[in-house]
């Protein structure tokens, strides 16, 4: 019979943390762990206010139908996601803490790194970049300098911001990567390809709003910069859709349900031809661990969660060379270690 627990913690952020959809100092998060004799494997869901989830929310449904959780036989993640699929309908962030969890532990059971259990060969990951937050241009001057990285991704919300890439641009000559959260009008984003092109501007993320579908397509005529999906992509029935509007998807753990339903987002996206990304959503170590195992199947990575916290929960995941790994043991190939914050647990 397997054991559930739970752990929520209210994760500080390095710097406040700002992007189209508001500003937040601390991350809400929730941990699950499914223990099984000797071994115990652990899931994150961060909670995100404009998707209308919150810690308390998930805690209440899991300790809802705890008993049925327990009572599962874990032999095979994929049937597990399924049952959870039907037992939370419409909570995938939840199902996605517990998918990662269940994933976790059955390659734990098989003394494999989950990788090596998903038949992933280790062969080199992509980069991943490090996340500069709306703020004044001397403070995202400061963020840069304190932290020296290969590539960064400069959030965005407006046209102004333009100024925001020019001051950032006389520091460094690392290339850039743009997310703007929805919050560009056709026409702004229109003007600024060419200007964002001549600051050295490589990806742009959700530039227009989610339902904007025929824009997004006009927009890719013009763009000579890649254009990815992010709020336009949640599910695996979003990934068709993107095709003709987007160059490439970025996939969220969280999101879209876990590790089961992201795999085979993966192998759509790329029968469709369309790039891969894989994305934090300001997960811990754990949860970055989960995509740190997916991450050669990837052609782009955003997963400097870890480094945007002042505080971690697990112990396991490195980033050398703006490269991210997990030790070599069984499962996510992390430990985790809580602090005094967390708040509860069954």
């Amino acid at each position: 019979m397997l054991q559930l627990r739970h752990y929520s913690f209210d994760l500080p952020f390095e710097y406040p943390f700002t992007i189209a959809k508001g500003t937040k100092t601390h991350q809400p998060s929730l941990v699950v762990s499914l223990g099984l004799r000797h071994w115990c494997g652990y899931g994150e869901a961060p909670a995100i206010n404009y998707y209308g989830v919150t810690v308390a929310s998930m805690i209440e449904e899991l300790s809802a139908k705890r008993l049925p959780i327990e009572r599962y036989a874990l032999t095979d993640p994929q049937r597990f996601w399924h049952f959870l699929h039907h037992l939370f309908p419409g909570n995938n962030f939840l199902i996605a803490a517990l998918d990662i969890a269940g994933w976790d532990l059955f390659a734990q059971m098989r003394n494999m790194p989950l990788r090596n259990v998903l038949g992933i060969s280790a062969t080199e990951t992509p980069i991943t970049d490090y996340t500069l937050g709306i703020d004044t241009a001397e403070k995202m001057i400061a963020k840069l300098q304190r932290h020296p990285w290969p590539l960064y991704k400069i959030k965005m919300s407006k046209l102004a911001d333009l100024d925001l890439l020019v001051a950032l641009r006389s520091h460094t000559d690392k290339p850039f990567r743009i997310d703007a959260n929805e919050s560009f009008s056709f026409e702004d984003a229109k003007y600024m390809l060419p200007e964002l092109k001549k600051l050295g501007v490589v990806l742009i993320e959700q530039p227009l709003e989610k339902t904007e579908w025929d824009a997004m397509s006009a927009l890719k005529t013009l763009s000579d910069i890649s254009l990815y999906a992010d709020e336009s992509c949640v599910e695996e029935i979003d990934v068709v859709k993107c095709a003709a509007s987007f160059d490439g998807i970025n996939i969220k753990l969280t999101k879209c349900g876990g590790i089961t339903p992201a795999l085979r987002m993966i192998k759509e996206a790329r029968q469709l031809g369309l790039k891969v990304m894989m994305g934090n959503m300001n997960e811990s170590s754990i949860g970055t661990a989960a995509i740190a195992q997916l991450s050669p199947l990837l052609d782009d990575l955003d997963a400097d969660g870890p480094l945007l916290l002042k505080e971690d929960i697990a112990d396991g995941l490195s980033y050398k060379d703006a490269r991210i790994a997990t030790i070599a043991k069984p499962g996510l190939g992390i430990r985790f270690l809580g602090k005094p914050f967390e708040s509860t647990y069954f």
